[in-house]
């Protein structure tokens, strides 16, 4: 290990070299202690004290102040906004001990979005088998007892009233199971692409929760993989139910309009916004994960006029990052 580069050498030398200067100062200066201690002897003292704790002191700050801010770096690091590195700009022992945080936080980013992505693509797995057995097993029940409820009902006229009660409450079962099946499954993403998909999904919402929906989508709009399409449905599908869980809202507007090699989704609401700053947690961290996993850029705030905005950016199929998440 170099002289120059080791920080302890360095500790070492300043203070070697104060304490040999004050025993130089006694030995080949005229300066005597005598007991009791003169002013002028204090004087020398005091002051040779005074230039080893200031000398220590422009040291020891020069080396604490990056690792104080390693410290606040580390207790505020969050894996879900990557690029938070520290500077190096010096080789002795904290200059390896930053660099090495860094390395921790590109490894630790790397697998944080691997097991993101084994994550998700477990998830749809798992939406798309309720979806089929909402679908193919309990659909098929619920129009069996409609259809029974159908036959009954031409011979039992005496219970002609209730059996329609019977049946159209049935046929509202069954319509909630396809919305369900639909929301799990969204086939439409599949068929007709993301604006048709978006159309549908805001408008389910409109209906099911009564609040007014306005849709601004550009007629052209740069192609996407379909991954980076999920991710737009799968992010506007949270941001809805958050609406309609916590916004108190009377109107959203959702929009959908060309970037820079991007496509920007917004979705705004008039409810009654955040109550300081937004803690993240459980749906809105994970729709911070999926534009993540997808090279995408999410950014929450109050908007303007009160209620929240969600912004994303998502790139292009021409720049899209290769993943495997539906």
């Amino acid at each position: 290990m170099a002289l120059r580069r080791s920080l302890f050498w360095r500790v070492f030398a300043v203070n070697a070299g104060l304490l040999g200067a004050m025993a130089l100062l006694l030995l080949f200066s005229p300066v005597e202690i005598d007991a009791p201690i003169k002013p002028t002897q204090a004087l020398i003292v005091v002051g040779g004290l005074v230039i080893s704790v200031i000398a220590n002191a422009l040291l020891l700050r020069r080396v604490v102040a990056p690792l104080e801010r390693l410290a606040q770096r580390m207790e505020t690091v969050d894996l879900l906004r990557p690029g938070q590195r520290l500077p190096v700009g010096r080789s002795d022992e904290i200059g390896r001990v930053l660099a090495a945080f860094n390395r921790m936080l590109d490894r630790l980013e790397r697998e944080r979005q691997e097991s993101g992505r084994r994550v998700l693509a477990a998830q749809e797995a798992e939406r798309v088998g309720i979806a089929r057995d909402l679908h193919d097993e309990v659909g098929q029940v619920l129009t069996g007892v409609l259809l029974q409820l159908n036959s009954i009902a031409e011979t039992a006229l005496d219970h002609r009233e209730e059996l329609d009660e019977a049946r159209q409450a049935v046929r509202r079962a069954l319509d909630e199971v396809r919305r369900i099946s639909s929301e799990l499954r969204p086939e439409m993403l599949e068929h007709l692409g993301l604006v048709s998909a978006l159309t549908e999904l805001s408008s389910s919402f409109g209906r099911v929760s009564g609040v007014r929906v306005d849709r601004e989508f550009r007629s052209s709009l740069p192609k996407l993989t379909p991954e980076v399409e999920l991710a737009v449905y799968r992010i506007a599908q949270e941001s809805l139910t958050n609406v309609a869980r916590h916004a108190r809202a009377s109107r959203v507007t959702i929009a959908l309009e060309p970037g820079h090699d991007s496509v920007v989704l917004r979705l705004t609401d008039d409810g009654r916004g955040f109550a300081g700053a937004p803690e993240e947690h459980g749906g809105l961290r994970s729709m911070r994960e999926r534009a993540l996993l997808v090279g995408g850029a999410l950014a929450i705030k109050e908007a303007l006029g009160g209620g929240v905005e969600v912004r994303l950016e998502v790139p292009t199929a021409d720049v899209a990052p290769a993943l495997e998440v539906s």
